[in-house]
């Protein structure tokens, strides 16, 4: 009967029920303040839970991704131990052991071509299954051969395995990665293949006491186990949005965007991005085919490859796979006797890698790129001339042995740091996405290429000039690999991929993001903090 309407007028009327009405609005704001506090940390509680399911669900594929890289790394670090033992049981020469081993190297870059046009077809996703097959059917027939011929054959399969899954791993990494965290897991695979290695040294030593006949065997069937698990990862990994998006399901892309990104706002930004360099692609395509733009590119495109390509070449020719194949004949020419204490020793090398490669996965998204390899080459510059001279003057004795041990150790650890892992992270973040997959793959030709003359010729070249000279030579390429650095890469730290593409228009922009990029950061954190601030008042100004 019109009592509704009635109201404290600021002097302290009463209400019907005896309350002042004012009271009654009081109770009513503060009932309305707790339910509003109460929603915003109902609001921060779920965005939080989502981070912490995305960021285990991006670390999961990366993880699951990176297995074709133990592959690689087994194989690597199982056969600087076998081939003694295959020395032995098969009585092959010193030219048959070189090309054995190197050989893997040579055939693997007629995967990495082959798995950038494949990956194009059948996605990335499918790529990574047929490279753990054609692996896996490799180590088979390594396993059983009975003569150098059929181990050849096996190693050419595994060889092409591998090829397939080096050249993936790490785009299908970078494509489904958030920009914030894609430096630390693109460089995931070689993480696992360090991991890799240290697998094939252990092996190595826990199975060296068996006969002669059987042990290298059993090293290589070892091998076959990771691949199985690849086949388990298949039903887990989604496929990468980029390629999705290629092919024009759009829908499954932003699904899987949307299980990688922590906000829908951060997801659409990613789709639109994604879908004007698909765009791009496409009218490109029609006007020049990919081949053919690599072999006539444009400056930028120029830049792109003489940074990608140079990159992976480097770390390659400064003997990482010379120090690690043929650890036990570096050992062996310092002074250390027997083949348990050697293959002892190459487990030393090995934990080292795997330890260094996680301060690189912690550091690289913080310091950024060019630093670490800064670190890096010049480390290993020294440690590579601190080895030619241990070897060249100390002899063989106690402070030899010592010095040349802890020179290889320091040499991994330098490598692990910085170019071992920066390489594929550069490759896959600075192509557009046209060129991605088969630029990648050129990039992995080249390491490939590089890694099988450095393996297949050591030997040959450290009896023609000693193992110590090799290392001279190793120690005066890395100081040009550091040249190369400061001339050719630039940092690409905190960038989408599809900004870095712009950085290559203008090779200026190099410097002058890395001038800016302090001050850049320094913007954003002053805009997000006016953001918050603005929220914060729209809030109190609607409270009141």
């Amino acid at each position: 009967m019109g009592l509704v309407g009635v109201q404290e007028n600021g002097n302290g009327e009463m209400g019907l029920s005896g309350l002042p009405l004012g009271s009654k609005n009081k109770y009513r704001r503060m009932n309305s303040e707790l339910t509003e506090d109460y929603d915003d940390a109902s609001h921060q509680q779920h965005q939080e839970d989502r981070n912490n399911s995305t960021r285990k669900y991006v670390l999961a594929c990366a993880v699951f991704a990176s297995l074709n890289s133990v592959l690689l790394g087994y194989d690597v670090g199982v056969m600087s131990g076998a081939i003694i033992f295959i020395q032995e049981d098969l009585k092959i020469t010193e030219v048959q052991e070189e090309v054995l081993v190197g050989i893997l190297s040579i055939v693997s870059l007629f995967g990495s071509l082959a798995g950038g046009r494949t990956s194009d077809a059948i996605g990335r996703k499918w790529t990574m299954a047929l490279a753990a097959v054609i692996f896996q059917i490799g180590a088979v027939i390594m396993t059983l051969a009975p003569s150098f011929e059929v181990l050849m054959i096996g190693r050419l399969l595994a060889g092409i395995g591998i090829g397939f899954g080096v050249m993936i791993a790490p785009v299908y990494i970078a494509e489904i990665s958030p920009t914030i965290a894609r430096g630390s897991l693109t460089s995931f695979p070689e993480v696992f293949i360090n991991f890799g290695i240290l697998l094939g040294y252990v092996s190595n030593y826990a199975f060296s006491g068996l006969p002669a006949h059987i042990n290298w065997r059993i090293m290589l069937a070892v091998g076959i186990l990771p691949s199985v698990f690849i086949g388990f990862a298949l039903f887990v990994i989604p496929e990468s949005p980029r390629w999705l998006v290629i092919q024009n399901r759009v829908e499954e892309a932003r699904s899987v965007l949307q299980k990688t990104n922590d906000n829908e706002k951060e997801v659409e930004e990613r789709l639109a991005e994604i879908q004007l360099a698909a765009g791009t692609a496409e009218e490109n395509l029609e006007e020049k085919a990919v081949w053919r733009e690599l072999l006539s590119p444009s400056p930028s495109v120029c830049r792109m490859l003489v940074t990608g390509f140079g990159i992976q070449c480097f770390q390659q020719i400064t003997g990482i796979d010379a120090t690690v194949y043929y650890s036990p004949e570096i050992f062996k020419d310092a002074g250390v006797d027997g083949n348990t204490n050697l293959l002892a020793a190459t487990v030393a090398v090995g934990v080292t890698k795997t330890l260094f490669i996680l301060v690189a996965i912690f550091l690289i998204d913080k310091l950024g790129r060019k630093p670490l390899l800064y670190v890096s080459t010049i480390g290993m510059t020294i440690c590579l001339f601190s080895l030619g001279l241990s070897l060249s003057l100390l002899g063989q004795g106690q402070v030899g042995i010592a010095l040349s041990i802890l020179s290889v150790c320091g040499n991994v650890a330098f490598f692990s740091v910085g170019i071992g892992p920066i390489c594929w992270v550069l490759t896959t973040e600075i192509f557009p996405l046209r060129l991605r997959s088969q630029a990648a793959a050129l990039g992995a030709v080249g390491n490939r290429v590089c890694s099988g003359v450095v393996a297949m010729s050591f030997l040959s070249v450290s009896r023609a000039i000693s193992v110590a000279g090799v290392f001279f030579i190793f120690s005066a390429i890395s100081s040009l690999a550091v040249l190369f650095v400061y001339t050719c890469v630039p940092e690409t730290k905190g960038k989408s991929l599809e900004q870095i593409e712009l950085l290559f228009k203008d090779k200026h922009e190099w410097q002058v993001s890395e001038v800016e990029m302090g001050d850049a950061e320094n913007l954003v954190q002053k805009e997000q903090g006016s953001e918050v601030e603005m929220g914060d008042a729209e809030n109190l100004v609607q409270k009141e």
